[in-house]
């Protein structure tokens, strides 16, 4: 079984391997896989009980097999916290790959009685086996990882050709409301929502441009001096008219002259974003709050910082 660990082609057939036919080899009714996610920092359940698992949220509970004794380096070490019991006599084998933690298999008790549940060979043969499945296992999650990477670089090659084929209906956009904004025979409300489309227009082909840039691997804020009190305003009064259900609360503790580096299109983006997952979690009406306030910091840290709450 030890050779066929770096045979399985995929992680469902190394599960169960791990968790049927080792297991059924050993008489033991029962064995839980647990993958260490280093992104998430969490382990997540590759199956147990022969079904597979699901990703683990901080503090959640499994149902795994308790164990007594730890496998380590070829030995059977007990843990003296726990009282002896066949239930509770199972064996926990760490998965130790070149990268480190990559798993834990948690076998459960043997079936009959035993004062240990493992022999001293059948030990070392299940060391052997664990530390070749922690190098199958750490192979497969290269594997996924890489395909995850090449996925998102033909997402963002995909998401730069849409902006760049998006910008020609948007030029074609802009210059009809600008000849509504300066036509002198168009109403005042025609010329002002005329006025309002241009401005959308110039937002999103910036947003356009931040999305080629992110596809080239390009990423920066593009950053300008402007009064914390018209950026304020203007943000409110973004939220004001494209959620019009919404009571907006303004809770503004700046002096309006002070000037910051921000790069607004940014920053009113992340704003609307969470104006809008208000509403929808408030059934569509509600209150949000819009705060902001200056909060000390030293030169070195680059002076104030500017605190916006969100509620």
């Amino acid at each position: 079984m030890a050779d066929r660990v770096l045979e399985v082609p995929d992680l469902d057939g190394l599960a169960r391997l791990l968790t049927r036919e080792l297991p059924a080899a050993l008489d033991v009714p029962d064995a839980t896989l647990l993958l260490w996610d280093r992104k998430l920092d969490s382990f997540q359940v590759l199956s147990s009980g022969g079904a597979a698992g699901q990703a683990l949220a901080p503090g959640q509970m499994v149902d795994a097999p308790e164990a007594r004794f730890l496998l380590s380096d070829g030995l059977l070490l007990e843990t003296p916290t726990r009282p002896p019991g066949r239930s509770r006599d199972g064996v926990l084998v760490p998965l130790l790959a070149r990268s480190g933690l990559v798993g834990m298999l948690v076998l459960g008790a043997r079936r009959g009685r035993r004062r240990r549940p493992l022999r001293a060979v059948e030990a070392r043969e299940l060391s052997s086996l664990a530390a070749r499945a922690a190098l199958a296992l750490e192979n497969h999650l290269y594997q996924r990882e890489l395909i995850a990477s090449e996925r998102m670089a033909a997402l963002g090659t995909m998401a730069g050709m849409l902006a760049h084929d998006f910008r020609g209906p948007m030029t074609v956009i802009r210059g009809y409301a600008e000849s509504l904004a300066d036509d002198p025979g168009s109403s005042a409300e025609v010329r002002d929502r005329a006025r309002l489309i241009t401005r959308m227009v110039d937002r999103l082909d910036r947003m356009a441009t931040e999305t080629l840039d992110f596809a080239r691997g390009g990423r920066r804020l593009a950053r300008r001096p402007l009064a914390l009190g018209a950026i304020l305003d203007e943000l409110a009064a973004g939220v004001q008219a494209e959620q019009p259900t919404l009571e907006l609360v303004r809770d503004f503790r700046v002096p309006r002259d002070v000037v910051a580096a921000v790069d607004v299109d940014k920053l009113r983006r992340v704003v609307s974003n969470i104006a809008a997952n208000a509403r929808d979690a408030m059934g569509g009406r509600g209150r949000f709050h819009l705060g902001a306030e200056l909060v000390p910091a030293p030169p070195a840290d680059g002076g104030p910082r500017l605190v916006l709450t969100l509620a």
